[in-house]
């Protein structure tokens, strides 16, 4: 974890610096203890609790300065308050953050039940979804669109694809007790323009947004294009907030994600949602070129959503490479030696995301944080939640 993501590292280094090791997960690095303050036994008389933080710093590392150290330090708090459950941030007015291009909101998203799915079974998964996402107080929900993609990899897909439930369809059928607005996402390649249009004149704006995705390879027959899907909204429903997928691991190859970005911006995206970020440097060399892009063109930064998951098992680890999710070789390193690999997986997870949000409040880049639920194991889905109720205590109200 890169310590110095709130600020700038200088070249100079002034007294007022001191060391810090940066780069590793929370169980390698900084360990904060909070207590009660205790009097005669018992809470104190005002019944205030009192957090008190305790932090150690190896002797040889990064050098960071005073100001990027408390930046750190405040965020490092936030997290520890969310790990205890406390509700010190409240749901936000998800709508009005994106119009008004403001940051700091929690999504969480996962896949319909599958294809083959009976009604009594897909309402009682609906159910338990929101049972186990109301305690946290997400401010919006995400619905993929799942398409077969196995044009985009030559190598063997290492789990089948299994079609699952239309997004729209499921939430109009089994989630009609959620009360916060959805992003519902859209496979371009799968949809006429008719059939699209019909879905974009059913949509609440008060309700629902949109995610537009296009082929998952120039090979793959379309029946429409990304480009058009964009116009068809603006044109269709034009009130209705849609935004479109970052991916920084393009950006790494070929240079020219942050174009792309703005490009669709100026097209009418109103947001960004990344895929799976496991490689932290790739997202913010791709959110700095789309910051001063956005800067050189006189635009105002749309939220840039910042995609998390737990890897329960190594397999999951090689189907996100299969996807395209560029994994550092240090972090499969610790997960493949980790006695647990859905204990080690989440540690990963709110290291890049702690340093991913302390960048973007220092580059003055709106951001949100969504954590992603694909899979069916139980143990796998709880460990997600909790992934989401931690990373929720560190955004700002």
């Amino acid at each position: 974890m890169d310590l110095a993501g709130a600020g700038p590292e200088t070249t100079s280094r002034p007294a007022s610096e001191i060391n810090v090791q940066s780069g590793m997960p929370r169980r390698h690095l900084t360990r904060c203890a909070a207590s009660r303050s205790v009097q005669g036994g018992k809470d104190r008389a005002d019944g205030v609790a009192v957090l008190e933080f305790s932090v150690r710093f190896p002797r040889k590392g990064r050098h960071i300065s005073i100001l990027s150290l408390f930046s750190y330090a405040i965020d490092k708090c936030l997290s520890f308050l969310g790990e205890l459950n406390l509700a010190i941030v409240a749901r936000v007015d998800l709508l009005r953050r994106i119009a008004t291009r403001r940051g700091e909101f929690m999504l969480f998203a996962l896949t319909p039940p599958r294809l083959s799915t009976v009604p009594e079974k897909a309402q009682e998964i609906a159910a338990v979804t929101v049972e186990r996402l109301e305690p946290i107080g997400v401010d919006g929900l995400i619905l993929y669109d799942i398409d077969d993609e196995t044009d985009r990899n030559p190598h063997k897909r290492p789990f089948p694809f299994l079609p699952t439930m239309d997004p729209s369809d499921y939430l109009d059928r089994y989630l009609k007790t959620w009360n916060t607005p959805v992003v519902v996402y859209r496979a371009t390649a799968k949809y006429t323009e008719q059939e699209l249009c019909d879905w974009l004149r059913s949509q609440e704006i008060a309700k629902r947004m949109a995610v537009f995705v296009g082929a998952s390879s120039g090979e793959k027959p379309v029946a429409l294009t990304l480009a058009r899907a964009q116009q068809l909204s603006t044109e269709v429903n034009p009130d209705l907030l849609f935004g479109a997928v970052a991916i920084p691991e393009r950006h790494t190859r070929k240079g020219d994600e942050h174009l792309r970005l703005a490009n669709k911006q100026e097209a009418g995206c109103s947001y960004f949602v990344s895929q799976v970020v496991y490689d932290v440097n790739a997202a913010k060399n791709l959110v700095s070129d789309y910051a001063y892009e956005c800067h050189d063109r006189g635009l105002d930064p749309v939220p840039v959503v910042f995609t998390f998951s737990v890897c329960g098992s190594m397999k999951t680890l090689e189907f996100l490479r299969w996807l395209g999710v560029d994994v550092p070789h240090w972090i499969e390193n610790d997960l493949r030696h980790a006695k647990n690999v859905l204990d080690a997986s989440p540690e990963h997870a709110e290291a890049a995301a702690l340093e991913l949000i302390s960048f973007c409040r220092w580059l003055g880049v709106p951001f949100g944080v969504n954590v992603e639920s694909v899979s069916i194991r139980r143990v796998e889905i709880e460990a997600s939640v909790r992934l989401a109720g931690l990373l929720r205590g560190m955004l700002l109200s």
